[in-house]
C-alpha cells in the first residue's frame, strides 16, 4: 500500500511550532507537501470600498511567507508559493502530485468558510479527503467546559468557567526531518507587493515597534520582551501606554498570522513564573489572551451576526454614512488631538495602542453617530495585526450592539487624554502642530485663547481643525437614538440622560 501524500495548506497559521495539521501529517507516516495560496480576494475591495488587505498587512504577510519558506528549506524541504483561488490551485496541485489528503486549520467566519467549502467541494469531486483541525485557541475546543452552542454570552462567564473547568495544552514541539519535495516541483515565488496591487508602505515606525512579519521575529519579539527587556513583570501597569515599543507585548501582529501559537506564549508565561516572578501582570497577558479566544469561539458559534449592522445582539440602531466626517476621522482632523493622533499613528505605522483603538471607536460611534461597520472595515484594511474575529468583536462591543455591550458607554475623550497622556508627549509627536502647547492645554487647543495660539505658534481652525462636534452634546444625542433603539425607560418615561458619562 502506497504511503499517503499530504498536502498541508497554510492559511494563518504561518509557523512550525505546535501546528497540529502539520504534527498529524508527519505522525501519519506521509509525505508532507506545504503550500501556501496567495488568495486574490484578499487583495480586492470591502464593501465601503477600502483596499481589503492595505501595504502595512500585505508587507507582515510577505515577510512572513518568506520566513516560513526558510524554516522549510532549513530542513531540506521547501514552501510551495502559489497565486490564485486556493479550490483552483490546490486542486491542480492535488492531481499533479497524487496528493491523498489535504490537512488545514479551521476558520471560524463566513468568508474563510467559503473558502475552505469550496476547496473540499472540489476534491471530493476527485475523491481526495479534507481534514481540518482546531488550532488558533489557548483552549482547544473539545476541552471547553461547554459545547460550542453554550459558549456563555459575556466575557467574564466565560473567563471563569474556563479558567475553572478546563486546562491549556502544552504546545506541539517543532518537527525536525521535514520530508522534502518532489524533485521536478516548482516551489513558485513571493509576489511583491506591486504585483498584489499595492504600494509599498512609507513606514514612520518612530515611538513604536518596527514588526517585521515571520516565526522567527515572532518568537525573537518575545524573548526580547520577556527575557532580554524583562517586561512582562510590569505589562498590566504599563500596558495602556501608547509611545513607545515596550509599554505592552505587542505580539498581536504575530499571533493574527499564526506566527506565534497562544499555547507558546503561556509556556513561556509559566516559565518565566517559575524562574522570574509571578504577578498580576503574568496573568494579565494571559487574561487578554483570553478575550482573543472569546471573539473566536463567539464568531464560531453566532457565525455572520458579527457582521451585520445590527450586530450579535440584533439591535436596530440608526446609523449614519457621513462620509465627509468620516474622512476627518480617519485622516486625524476631529480637533480631539487623543482620537488624530491615534489616527495619524495608525495610517503611519498600521499600528494602535488598545486604548487609542478604544477611544477612537468610541468617537465614531458614540460622538459622530457613524456606522460602525465602516470603521471596522477601514481597521481591517489598515491594522498590521488585524484579526477578523478580534477586529469585529470589539467593534460590536464598543458600538454597543456586541453581546457583552454594556449599555451606552462612551469615551471621555478629554478624560482620557488626560489619564494616559498627561505630559501630552504622545499627542505632540504625531501632531507636531501642537508641539509648542503646555501639556496642561494640549488636549484642548479650541481653547486657546488668540494671545496664546500666537504665543505657541498654532492657528486653531488654520493649523489644527476646530472641533468637529461637541462632545457631550453630541453623546447625549447618540445616547437618546440608543436608549430609544433598546427601549430604555423608566417608571417617569425616559431614562434622563446624563450630562457627563465617561469611561
Amino acid at each position: 500500500m502506497a504511503a499517503k501524500r499530504i498536502l498541508l495548506w497554510y492559511r494563518n497559521d504561518l509557523r512550525l511550532h505546535d501546528h497540529l495539521p502539520l504534527t498529524q501529517a508527519l505522525a501519519d507516516g506521509a509525505s508532507v507537501i506545504p503550500v501556501y495560496c496567495f488568495d486574490d480576494r484578499h487583495f480586492g475591495q470591502t464593501r465601503f470600498g477600502f483596499p481589503k488587505t492595505g501595504g502595512f498587512r500585505a508587507q507582515f504577510l510577505i515577510e512572513s511567507i518568506a520566513d516560513l519558506q526558510k524554516s522549510w528549506q532549513a530542513q531540506s524541504s521547501n514552501l510551495v508559493i502559489r497565486r490564485g483561488l486556493p479550490e483552483v490551485v490546490i486542486s491542480q496541485l492535488v492531481e499533479q502530485l497524487g496528493i491523498t489528503d489535504v490537512y488545514y486549520h479551521r476558520e471560524v467566519t463566513a468568508e474563510e468558510i467559503a473558502v475552505s467549502t469550496a476547496l473540499e467541494q472540489a476534491l471530493k469531486q476527485i475523491n481526495v479527503n479534507c481534514k481540518s483541525f482546531w488550532g488558533q485557541t489557548l483552549y482547544q475546543l473539545q476541552d471547553l467546559p461547554f459545547n460550542l452552542p453554550n459558549i456563555p454570552e459575556l466575557f467574564t462567564k466565560f473567563r471563569k468557567d474556563v479558567e475553572r473547568d478546563a486546562n491549556i495544552q502544552m504546545p506541539l514541539a517543532t518537527p525536525t526531518n521535514l520530508p522534502s519535495l518532489p524533485i521536478d516541483l516548482d516551489p513558485g515565488k513571493l509576489p511583491s507587493l506591486a504585483e498584489l496591487g499595492l504600494e509599498t508602505p512609507e513606514v514612520d515606525s518612530r515611538g513604536v515597534l518596527t514588526f517585521q512579519g515571520g516565526e522567527t521575529a515572532g518568537i525573537d519579539r518575545l524573548d526580547r520582551y520577556f527575557w532580554q527587556r524583562d517586561k512582562l513583570r510590569v505589562y498590566k501597569e504599563t500596558r495602556n501606554g501608547m509611545l513607545g515599543a515596550d509599554y505592552s507585548s505587542k505580539f498581536s501582529a504575530w499571533l493574527a498570522l499564526g506566527c506565534l501559537s497562544p499555547r507558546y506564549i503561556v509556556q513561556q508565561i509559566d516559565k518565566y513564573e517559575n524562574e522570574r516572578i509571578e504577578n498580576d501582570s503574568t496573568y494579565w497577558l494571559v487574561f487578554e489572551l483570553l478575550w482573543r479566544d472569546y471573539f473566536r469561539f463567539i464568531c464560531a458559534k453566532h457565525g455572520t451576526k458579527i457582521f451585520k449592522q445590527s450586530g450579535l445582539q440584533g439591535v436596530d440602531l440608526t446609523w449614519k454614512q457621513d462620509w465627509p466626517r468620516f474622512d476627518l476621522w480617519r485622516e486625524g482632523k476631529t480637533g480631539f488631538p487623543l482620537v488624530d493622533a491615534n489616527m495619524r499613528e495608525l495610517a503611519a505605522t498600521g499600528f494602535m495602542s488598545n486604548r487609542g483603538r478604544q477611544n477612537v471607536a468610541s468617537f465614531l460611534t458614540k460622538n459622530l453617530g457613524i456606522d460602525w461597520r465602516m470603521g471596522a472595515e477601514w481597521f481591517e484594511s489598515v491594522l498590521i495585526d488585524y484579526d477578523v474575529c478580534s477586529n469585529w468583536g470589539n467593534w460590536n462591543y464598543t458600538a454597543g450592539v456586541g453581546n457583552d455591550a454594556r449599555g451606552f458607554r462612551f469615551f471621555n475623550i478629554t478624560k482620557q487624554s488626560g489619564d494616559y497622556d498627561r505630559d501630552g508627549k504622545y499627542v505632540k509627536h504625531w501632531l507636531p502642530e501642537l508641539e509648542q502647547i503646555p501639556a496642561a492645554k494640549v488636549h484642548e487647543p479650541w481653547k486657546l485663547l488668540p494671545v496664546e495660539q500666537d504665543r505657541f505658534g498654532v492657528n486653531i481652525g488654520v493649523d489644527y481643525p476646530q472641533p468637529v462636534v461637541d462632545l457631550f452634546k453630541s453623546a447625549r444625542t447618540h445616547e437618546l437614538i440608543y436608549n430609544m433603539a433598546f427601549n430604555i425607560t423608566s417608571s417617569s418615561g425616559d431614562r434622563p440622560i446624563p450630562k457627563r458619562k465617561s469611561r
